[in-house]
């Protein structure tokens, strides 16, 4: 999985190896991928840790390489990385702006495209795209978000069409704003947490442990027939 070693990444690849699956963990934090492996370690998950750059084709190419060569296979693939700046438009330098639309969505064609490749010539595999309720409403300050994660829900129906014969389930995930250690200190300061838990109809922010449960779905053979969908996971944000 990408994003390896972020905040919802490692529990996300956690939950992974709880149910018994053998975990990839992928991104461009040594120090962080470092201290997941550990904690994969210690539950007796295998492991293999990789250094990625999702924006970064050759990069892509030489983690393709190392998970076939090392397993001969891959079953399935989670696109966990992405990166968010809140700004508005006008302030938003188009630097931020490319930098937000290469990671969230070139990263995830890039991942798909070169990782997906393994699963056509097997002619099976699972594939979880991170999308967010920003993927179908406007939030304001979020325009590069925004504009990336609803590329990747269009991406993820388009990639489910061509894929589809190939045995290949492609779904996206879209979060509503979630807990984590790197959101911590957002979320404590001016009431932002209290803003944020009034438009969301159950009362919360979720927590990562939300979406775990989420990717195990969609990893498993209880979703076999589900394909080109997002499952949000935002205690009714997008219900209205």
């Amino acid at each position: 999985m990408t994003g390896g070693a972020g905040g919802l990444g490692r529990e996300v690849a956690c939950g992974l190896a709880e149910f018994g699956a053998g975990v990839i963990i992928a991104d461009q934090d040594r120090t962080g991928l470092a201290e997941v492996k550990n904690r994969l370690d210690d539950m007796g998950c295998e492991v293999l840790a990789l250094e990625l750059d999702v924006t970064d084709r050759d990069s892509v190419e030489r983690a393709a390489g190392t998970v076939v060569q090392e397993y001969g296979k891959l079953d399935i693939l989670v696109n966990a990385a992405g990166i968010n700046l809140r700004k508005p438009v006008m302030d938003l330098s188009e630097d931020e702006w490319d930098r937000i639309i290469d990671i969230n969505l070139k990263g995830t064609y890039l991942c798909c495209k070169i990782m997906g490749a393994r699963m056509v010539r097997q002619n099976r595999g699972k594939i979880i795209n991170f999308g967010s309720v920003s993927s179908v409403l406007g939030h304001p300050e979020h325009s590069a978000y925004a504009a990336s994660k609803g590329g990747v829900l269009l991406f993820t129906k388009v990639l489910a069409m061509e894929w589809a014969r190939n045995n290949i389930n492609v779904n996206a995930i879209g979060p509503a704003y979630i807990e984590t250690a790197l959101t911590r200190d957002y979320l404590s300061s001016e009431g932002n947490y209290e803003k944020i838990a009034r438009s969301i109809p159950m009362g919360r922010l979720g927590s990562p442990s939300d979406v775990v449960g989420a990717v195990i779905y969609l990893s498993s053979s209880a979703s076999d027939f589900v394909t080109g969908s997002i499952l949000m996971v935002d205690g009714g944000r997008t219900a209205d």
